[in-house]
């Protein structure tokens, strides 16, 4: 990527029309440097509008993240949390996947701009610059892979946590990883693993929130979906947003690691958007398995009344719809 794009989108973030030969003279660069850096912009998928005469602008104002503005906003979390803004990733969590040797436990990566995220079940994860918050944790536990069954469902409690604290108590969380609003989604949590399952593991939590999508983003997703700007009054800062978000997951991960899942069980449950109601589960197979949820047990798994009883169903390729 041109090592401009990114410091001439930072530029063009208030929302106004810049003229090519202010940006030029801005960065002390050519006319025609510009336009290249620019061309770079459009191939990531960032919308830029250019008119003769005017110049070029953004859809819209935006925020971008930014490192200390993050920090700052942690509070004492920032002697544990470390932060790591990038311009443009593929995926937040391969980067971290990638590099999970060297870097330090509880470091936070996050993209202005996600190209290639990646949600359960081998979806795509769509984003767009200022339209999604996308980041991963890093958390490493002294516990085996195998002690941190429900991971994900806990994650969700963090985010919940976050939402209800900024007004928003018409979130509920959907098993095992989803955020909704109104039977929509709002966000997504991918969680990979790696280490032995008796020994010392490591977690990538990735997660995805929609900010803002523009109504093109939307028509690529296969799903209902929502986004902060629908269902939130006023502006809503992507870096404090983050910073509270990791501050409720520090608090939800060191719980879960000392008491598992089981110590956030009923919390989970009390938000659970499809508790005591009929679902459908549609398995690895293609077959439909209807019933009606029942609970979730100590590990994370979902518990359904169905014909044959009362089952219990883990993640996996499982895929929970409401009747």
């Amino acid at each position: 990527m041109n090592a401009l794009t990114f410091p001439i989108l930072r530029l063009l973030a208030d929302g106004k029309f810049h003229s090519g030969e202010a940006i030029a003279r801005h960065f002390n660069v050519s006319r025609a440097t510009v336009w290249n850096a620019l061309q770079d912009a459009g191939q990531l998928g960032v919308e830029i509008f250019s008119i003769p005469g005017r110049g070029y602008k953004l859809p819209q104002p935006l925020i971008l993240l930014d490192e200390q503005t993050i920090s700052g906003a942690l509070g004492v979390y920032g002697t544990t949390l470390h932060i790591e803004v990038q311009d443009h990733l593929t995926s937040t969590n391969s980067y971290l996947m990638k590099n999970i040797s060297t870097i330090r436990h509880a470091t936070c990566v996050a993209a202005n701009l996600q190209t290639n995220g990646r949600g359960r079940r081998g979806r795509s994860w769509h984003a767009g610059l200022g339209a999604s918050l996308t980041f991963s944790l890093l958390w490493r536990f002294q516990c085996g892979a195998s002690a941190l069954s429900g991971l994900s469902l806990a994650v969700g409690i963090a985010l919940m946590r976050s939402l209800h604290a900024l007004g928003m108590t018409g979130t509920q969380l959907k098993w095992p990883n989803d955020i909704l609003i109104n039977r929509e989604k709002l966000a997504g949590i991918l969680i990979e693993l790696q280490g032995d399952m008796e020994g010392p593991s490591t977690a990538v939590i990735g997660m995805g929130i929609n900010l803002k999508l523009p109504d093109k983003l939307k028509q690529q997703i296969d799903q209902p979906v929502t986004d902060l700007a629908s269902v939130f009054n006023g502006e809503l800062n992507p870096n404090h947003l983050l910073a509270a978000l990791l501050k409720h997951l520090a608090d939800v991960l060191t719980t879960f690691e000392q008491g598992g899942f089981a110590a956030l069980r009923d919390e989970w449950t009390q938000h659970h958007a499809y508790h005591e109601q009929n679902v459908r589960l549609l398995m690895p197979d293609g077959r439909e398995i209807h019933g009606v949820v029942k609970g979730i047990t100590e590990d994370g798994s979902l518990l359904v009344t169905t014909a044959e009883g009362v089952q219990r169903f883990i993640s996996g390729e499982i895929s929970l719809r409401g009747s």
